[in-house]
């Protein structure tokens, strides 16, 4: 067994011994609570007895703790997810999504400045939706102006460019699907 899992093993008695007097119950009271002989948590305590789920269970209930406690378990961290934003070519791209594949999400701020049209091709689906400012679309021959609340979606493979649509940022949800995949929207009449 490895050494560490051992050492955090062997101090689980001591811990539920302590934790035990520190709430001041007995061994009796606490075999009553958890349905646990006295036996096995008197040799618990004393470290002649291996800590179970089985076994810690009851007692992280009785005691109104996390298992984690009972074992000390490493603090995880921070389980939030910090994705880091892009800048390239007058955009700033933040991702709103962390997985391989499939539709990806992502908020784009578009600065005033990003003014050179150069249309490109790839393989893909976008859809975009505008939160504020005028969004400029060049698609293939089309020329379209976007404002707040107005969406675009289109194969990437067909020519495009998008950008301020006039002195000021805009700032955009985008869906990109690389295999191009496309967003579906459903919409269901109310009764």
């Amino acid at each position: 067994m490895d050494d560490n899992l051992e050492s955090v093993l062997d101090a689980v008695g001591p811990r539920l011994r302590a934790l035990r007097r520190q709430r001041d119950i007995t061994l009796t009271e606490l075999s009553a609570t958890t349905g646990i002989s006295i036996s096995t948590l008197s040799r618990l305590e004393a470290g002649q007895r291996r800590p179970t789920l089985e076994l810690l269970l009851p007692l992280a209930r009785a005691y109104g703790v996390q298992i984690d406690e009972l074992v000390d378990a490493p603090p995880t961290g921070d389980p939030r997810v910090h994705l880091r934003p892009v800048v390239r070519d007058g955009m700033t791209m933040m991702p709103l999504t962390r997985r391989a594949g499939g539709v990806q999400a992502y908020k784009l701020i578009i600065s005033a400045s990003r003014h050179t049209p150069e249309q490109k091709t790839h393989e893909g689906y976008e859809w975009i939706y505008v939160l504020s400012g005028q969004l400029r679309l060049l698609l293939g021959d089309q020329d379209l102006l976007l404002g707040p609340g107005e969406a675009a979606e289109f194969d990437t493979r067909v020519p495009h460019w998008f950008g301020s649509g006039d002195a000021e940022p805009v700032e955009v949800l985008s869906l990109f699907g690389r295999q191009g995949e496309r967003a579906h929207l459903r919409a269901r009449s109310v009764r």
